[in-house]
């Protein structure tokens, strides 16, 4: 059986690390598609959504968080 400090770390390091990642991914994008705005307002929606993309990243760390946490019972 795992120790529940060390599930709690691992679940925690799943969805701190993905979130973090996923923050530096959307400042790199977000830069980006204001700059394409800026000089073409009709990239809006190819903007916005190559913006919501790295979040995917979040609910995969998610899921792996709570996989780990079902490990403990």
């Amino acid at each position: 059986m795992a120790e529940p400090g060390l599930v709690a770390i691992g679940a925690g390091l799943a969805i701190g690390l993905t979130a973090l990642g996923a923050g530096l991914a959307e400042k790199e994008i977000g830069a980006a598609a204001v700059g394409a705005m800026a000089e073409k307002e009709e990239v809006f929606g190819k903007g916005l959504i190559l913006t919501v993309i790295p979040e995917t990243l979040v609910i995969f760390g998610l899921v792996v968080a709570i996989l780990i946490m079902n490990l403990a019972k």
